[in-house]
């Protein structure tokens, strides 16, 4: 079965092999116990299981919802260290586009001075 059917089909045959360790008074295993999951040399977890195919305990989805909440968070906070680190780039391209437009603009006041010079002429001359 696949799509949402499937997932919940998984789903409820976790929740029912839950159910029957703890009837029979089994513990839940813990996640250092666990095949899927692999120590390294320097004390760090690495979990190979997958709540789609493999979970071996109703609580293991939950942790794993933890852990990509945690891996999230940790991927949106070094987006904004690079937003800090870009900021003061971004203030300088602004300021350099300010002054380009303000010379943009001082460039062709001339034609505009020339336009406002030759009204006030044609002015002058209609009220003689």
């Amino acid at each position: 079965m696949g799509g949402f059917f499937g997932f919940f089909v998984r789903d409820l045959r976790a929740v029912n092999l839950w159910k029957q360790r703890r009837i029979r008074g089994a513990k839940m295993i813990q996640c250092k116990d666990c095949e899927f999951c692999e120590l390294d040399s320097q004390g760090r977890r690495t979990f190979k299981c997958d709540p789609f195919s493999n979970i071996k305990e109703p609580e293991c989805i939950a942790k794993w919802q933890l852990i990509r909440l945690d891996m999230l968070v940790a991927s949106y906070q070094s987006v904004l260290q690079w937003y800090g680190k870009l900021a003061p780039l971004q203030d300088k391209i602004f300021k350099y586009m300010e002054r380009e437009i303000e010379d943009l603009d001082e460039s062709e006041r001339w034609k505009l001075r020339d336009e406002e010079d030759s009204e006030d002429l044609e002015q002058e001359q209609q009220d003689f």
